[in-house]
């Protein structure tokens, strides 16, 4: 499965690189998403999630309400193409240690897969996997 089949029809969040941190939380957590990207002039310019906001912001002991997202966000992220494989974006997340990967054609973003969409779609096909062995050993009775 190539990843544009797991993010197509999806709305993803975009956050500006002049917004505040503050602004950004308030969004993540009306969301319930753990990391947006930011942009610049329609532009991913970096990636901006929990774990920066408690890395970069609380424990530095800056103000998430006057601290702008661009100094604050994970800058220049490692981006997979939309026709990249689904193994290969787990690979890349296990790799690296993130659980958040944007999707871009060329430098537009397109989207943003999470570890959840993935695991979320692994359960699916394992519930299908189940579903189809079980009709195959009532069918041998």
């Amino acid at each position: 499965m190539r990843i544009h089949d797991l993010v197509r029809g999806q709305e993803t969040y975009r956050a500006d690189a002049n917004q505040t941190a503050l602004e950004i939380a308030q969004a993540m957590v009306a969301r319930n998403i753990g990391a947006v990207p930011v942009i610049e002039n329609g532009i991913l310019v970096g990636v901006f999630s929990e774990r920066d906001l408690m890395k970069r912001v609380v424990v530095e002991g800056l103000d998430p309400a006057t601290i702008k997202v661009r100094h604050v966000m994970t800058p220049e992220p490692l981006t997979v193409c939309p026709q990249e494989e689904l193994e290969t974006c787990r690979a890349l997340m296990k790799k690296h240690g993130f659980r958040h990967l944007p999707v871009c054609e060329g430098a537009q973003l397109t989207g943003m897969v999470s570890m959840r969409d993935i695991l979320l779609h692994d359960l699916d096909a394992k519930d299908e996997e189940v579903r189809m062995m079980r009709a195959y050993i009532q069918a041998a009775i």
